[in-house]
């Protein structure tokens, strides 16, 4: 199956790609070199295609000569963080750049498409709404939210208005091998690892830890993207989750455990922000009704493989 892919040199694209490639697939992925956060997986069947989503023109192209079976769109700007410091860049590349994307699909001839869009397009959740599910209204507290909802909103539109078969994830936090600095879990295991091999001193600097989040492992995520690609009712969203809150806390112990090291780990009163919301997590019931997904790497498989990939690193 020939395959197009954008995002293929991120996070969970890279292990997209990895697994594709590993079923046979022919990937041809959008590269956009400025922005590109690690090397394309160099395989005989890995093509690459320069592209920019802000340009339809070169997405045209670049669709026209993939000629897709099947469509997964991951680039993006993925940072809330740094959605509050360039807004425009945001939104201009998670929602304009979806919108020119499935408009090019659709002229070339409408194959199955995946849109990646976050389940932080919830915001603050109350405990009584817990957990998320795809009915819960979308309240997004950041121009990153607002772009992947935005983003979302586009899929109905297209399989409405064109017969795009086109279906959105929505994901809530993976964790994995290979995930960048700026996210907690990887922010941690790399300061674990300097310690573990010398290079640090043992000791840690924190915020808030008591908050409560959903990690899932990137492996299981891929899998999803590629159930939802095959079988997912188009129009339609499906959240991808653990369906379990874990807290920060735990997160850090269970490092810390893996790393066998003495770790001094004292609060930083500047990193003290309570969080919005203390505990968040969803429901992946839809999709496991659906392509009969459910997780299957536990978390302390998922913390055991990012600090062994951090020390192979440094």
């Amino acid at each position: 199956m020939r395959i197009f892919i954008t995002g293929a040199t991120g996070f969970a694209g890279s292990h997209l790609v990895e697994k594709l490639v590993a079923a046979g697939h022919e990937i041809y992925s959008l590269v956009h070199a400025e922005t590109s956060h690690q090397p394309l997986l160099q395989h005989e069947k890995v093509r690459l295609i320069p592209g920019n989503l802000l340009d339809p023109d070169s997405l045209e192209t670049a669709v026209a000569e993939a000629k897709p079976d099947r469509v997964y769109h991951l680039a993006g700007q993925a940072y809330p963080a740094l959605s509050w410091q360039k807004p425009g860049l945001t939104l201009a590349v998670n929602s304009v750049g979806t919108a020119n994307l499935l408009q090019a699909v659709v002229k070339y001839g409408r194959p199955r498409t995946l849109i990646v869009t976050s389940a932080e397009i919830y915001g603050e959740i109350r405990p009584d709404m817990l957990p998320i599910t795809e009915q819960t209204l979308p309240a997004p507290h950041h121009p990153y939210g607002v772009s992947k909802w935005t983003a979302g909103l586009l899929v109905p539109l297209f399989w409405e208005r064109y017969g795009l078969p086109v279906v959105e994830a929505r994901p809530f936090n993976h964790i994995g091998p290979h995930q960048s600095l700026g996210f907690v879990v990887p922010d941690f295991a790399s300061q674990l690892a300097g310690m573990r091999v010398g290079q640090r001193r043992n000791q840690m600097m924190v915020g808030n830890l008591e908050a409560m989040r959903d990690f899932t492992d990137v492996r299981d995520v891929v899998r999803a993207y590629e159930l939802l690609a095959e079988q997912g009712q188009p129009g339609q969203a499906y959240l991808i989750c653990s369906g379990k809150p874990v807290k920060i806390a735990t997160i850090l112990q269970k490092l810390i455990e893996l790393a066998e090291i003495e770790v001094d780990v004292k609060q930083d009163p500047e990193r003290m922000r309570p969080s919005d919301t203390p505990c968040l997590y969803g429901s992946y019931a839809k999709l496991e009704a659906q392509t009969g997904w459910r997780p299957q790497i536990g978390l302390a498989q998922s913390l055991a493989d990012i600090l062994a990939d951090w020390v192979r690193r440094l």
